[in-house]
């Protein structure tokens, strides 16, 4: 007789056992000869060597599922307990880029946010400009939450510039991670949304999620990563070439920006207009600009960009950059 006690990690138990320990209970169901005692998220296991390992193998292609696909269903159970199914033979759907947590589901639901997602498949360097609310950078992360999952890279690197939108990082309180975090927020949100929040603190512990400001980036070769740099409007064209000569052999990058949200002190200054238009046909090198027609925000969002376009701040913008 031996005993073995499983910790569950990055999956959420609940998901696991199922609505009503449902899923536990058709999993005990195939394990007679065990005594199973599941109690949040250990697992305690009574019996056979043999059985235990069995126990072991098959929960292993479960909870790679529940990672994959982000629910798990007493029919799934069955099909992968009895060897029905392999647990990465789902049915796909194909606007379907990453299923999070809680059952959601992230996918490309607009035009140039399915065009984005294409243009991954074949181009190891994307540019994806557009207004606010257009889902560039969320799309971005869901690329690369989906290539860590299928363990397409090691890592994960997002950055962002630490450049203020009318405050001061100076007056903001606590040391530099603290005056940064700010800033880094809405890349942690969307990571909230895709990988389980015991995995993600476990990713970022071990260097397999990084959230940095830009800066942080000069001197690195980021090799077997998908790495986005968001906000690429408030770079100039010499942080933008220092972050694009950082990519490694095996690396994928995503650069997102909106030319008409520049917080430089000088708007020419931005980087991300020329450097879109030096790299423009190069193979290998995919670029995607939204517009209006793909905000998802709150449906007054894509009036408010509208309103903001028609009264010429955003063109003036995009022009002093042409013209830069």
């Amino acid at each position: 007789m031996e005993e073995k006690v499983i910790l569950l990690e990055g999956v959420d138990p609940a998901v696991l056992y199922g609505v009503g320990n449902a899923n536990l209970t058709k999993i005990a169901a195939r394990f007679p000869k065990l005594r199973i005692v599941a109690r949040g998220s250990t697992i305690k296991l009574s019996g056979e060597a043999a059985e235990i390992a069995r126990f072991d193998e098959k929960l292993a292609q479960l909870t790679d599922y529940i990672e994959r696909y982000g629910h798990a269903s007493p029919q799934v159970v069955e099909q992968i307990y009895d060897g029905g199914m392999p647990a990465d033979d789902a049915p796909i759907d194909s606007d379907v880029i990453v299923y999070g947590n809680n059952g959601l589901i992230v996918r490309a639901r607009t035009v140039n946010q399915q065009k984005l997602a294409r243009l991954a498949m074949k181009n190891d360097l994307l540019f994806a400009v557009g207004p606010a609310g257009s889902g560039k950078t969320y799309t971005a992360i869901a690329l690369a939450v989906r290539a860590l999952k299928n363990r397409e890279v090691k890592r994960i690197i997002l950055t962002r510039p630490a450049v203020e939108a009318g405050e001061k990082l100076g007056f903001l309180p606590g040391d530099m991670k603290d005056k940064l975090d700010p800033y880094l927020q809405p890349l942690y949100d969307a990571l909230n949304d895709m990988i389980p929040a015991a995995k993600l603190s476990k990713y970022m512990e071990e260097g397999v999620v990084q959230i940095a400001p830009l800066a942080y980036m000069r001197g690195r070769t980021l090799d077997n990563a998908f790495v986005i740099l968001d906000e690429a409007q408030n770079t100039t064209l010499a942080q933008i070439k220092m972050f694009l000569t950082r990519m490694g052999r095996t690396a994928r990058f995503i650069v997102t920006g909106d030319v008409t949200q520049i917080d430089l002190p000088h708007k020419g200054d931005s980087g991300l207009v020329p450097a879109v238009r030096l790299l423009d046909g190069i193979e290998g090198i995919g670029i995607v600009e939204f517009d209006n027609r793909d905000i998802i925000r709150h449906r007054l969002v894509k009036y408010i960009v509208e309103a903001f376009a028609r009264h010429g701040e955003g063109d003036a913008l995009a022009e002093d950059n042409n013209h830069k």
